[in-house]
């Protein structure tokens, strides 16, 4: 049992090799682990705050990201609406050329079918004419082979010019 009581002696050897090394302690090492200490706790503050600022910018990287991409859908659907109007300008100006410019063909070709049907016409006169001509030269020719005919006929004329 002597073991688990300790003598007095060994109690003060003790709290005297206890006080140097804790006035060794204080002397040259307490400075340095307190001022790493604090160094220590001074980088996980400023970690944490630049973490917590490096999330902030994030957040306003992330909402100002957003905006630029709404702000190029925007101008994305400006340029294909833009886009279809020039098409369908496009369109409708070639639909109003193409539409002039078959009603200019229609005019055109229903001129040169007048002109045609009239020198057409022009030319059966002329045939009919030129056949009525002959034929009655021909009767006129034959009726007045004989002088008795001749003068009936003279008198059939003037009987006519005198009723008209």
């Amino acid at each position: 049992m002597e073991l688990v009581k300790p003598a007095i002696g060994l109690m003060f050897w003790m709290l005297v090799s206890f006080g140097i090394i804790l006035f060794i302690l204080k002397k040259f090492a307490w400075k340095p682990i307190l001022s790493a200490l604090k160094s220590r706790e001074e980088s996980i503050q400023k970690a944490l705050d630049d973490a917590s600022s490096a999330r902030l910018e994030m957040a306003n990287f992330k909402n100002e990201s957003e905006r630029i991409i709404n702000q190029a859908k925007i101008e994305r659907d400006n340029i294909i609406k833009e886009a279809r109007d020039a098409k369908d300008s496009i369109v409708s100006e070639a639909k109003t050329k193409a539409k002039e410019e078959a009603e200019k063909i229609m005019r055109a070709a229903r001129e040169s079918i007048n002109n045609e049907k009239m020198a057409a016409i022009t030319e059966l006169k002329n045939q009919v004419a030129g056949l009525s001509i002959t034929i009655a030269e021909k009767i006129i020719k034959e009726e007045l082979s004989s002088g008795e005919k001749h003068k009936t006929l003279i008198h059939t004329f003037l009987d006519e010019v005198k009723l008209n």
